[in-house]
């Protein structure tokens, strides 16, 4: 066994959801499905967009994920089916089988009720991913509002690694709704900048959104808001 050194002092975090521990992990007893369920988590957080999907040739070019399916039973390719069907047949996740070019491709959304809302419109046509549809069927488009990594682009300017990650944070502490109402007030403000957003989001937390004008220098810190009036709307 090769020894680990140990983790760096500046890394990135990959968020996975409190229930899996306490209800999915302690029932897995396939490394595969363990493996494939947890890179699956990670490449879905990576992704922008509305609705996080996660495609099977995605994952079998995993250069990490295909590494730690060696040595199992069978081919890397027939782990990581293996590994999916047993997720899948848990509830972890949901497959949709759809069609690109008259060829079907698979795709993988974790199963919460945002995804599974978004299966069923995918299903029904209300929505398009890109090019990919259910198979055999055209639907017409639907025009679905960006998402918020768009929504700054359009209005802010461009989106660099910090920026991203200050949105992902913002995204777990606030309604999606509230990050979009901040940027528009900075644009009306012509204040073109994150800290001017971010201000604006911790005062709304603090007093609530409807407690008047916005004004520059609020305290800063979303948790010392908590136990207050409108505590209860953000989110940890």
């Amino acid at each position: 066994m090769e020894e680990f050194k140990g983790f760096p002092a500046k890394m990135e975090f990959t968020p996975i959801p409190n229930l899996f521990f306490s209800a999915v992990l302690p029932k897995i007893d396939d490394i595969a499905e363990l493996k494939v369920t947890l890179h699956l988590l990670a490449a879905l957080y990576r992704k922008r967009g509305y609705p996080r999907f996660v495609t099977y040739q995605e994952l079998l070019e995993d250069a990490g994920l295909v590494a730690g399916l060696k040595g199992m039973a069978g081919t890397p390719d027939e782990a990581l089916r293996r590994g999916l069907a047993l997720a899948i047949k848990r509830g972890t996740i949901i497959q949709l089988t759809l069609d690109r070019d008259g060829e079907s491709e698979e795709v993988y959304f974790l199963n919460t009720e945002s995804d599974r809302q978004a299966v069923a419109k995918i299903e029904s046509g209300e929505l398009k991913l890109g090019e990919l549809k259910v198979a055999g069927r055209v639907y017409l488009e639907l025009e679905e509002p960006p998402n918020v990594f768009a929504f700054y682009e359009e209005n802010i300017g461009v989106l660099t690694p910090a920026i991203a990650e200050e949105l992902r944070e913002a995204e777990k502490l606030y309604p999606e709704a509230w990050i979009r109402e901040a940027i528009k007030e900075a644009v009306n403000q012509n204040v073109r900048r994150w800290s001017y957003i971010s201000a604006i989001l911790e005062r709304w937390a603090r007093e609530g959104k409807s407690h008047g004008a916005y004004q520059r220098y609020p305290e800063k810190g979303p948790d010392k808001y908590l136990k207050q009036k409108y505590g209860h709307m953000v989110r940890r």
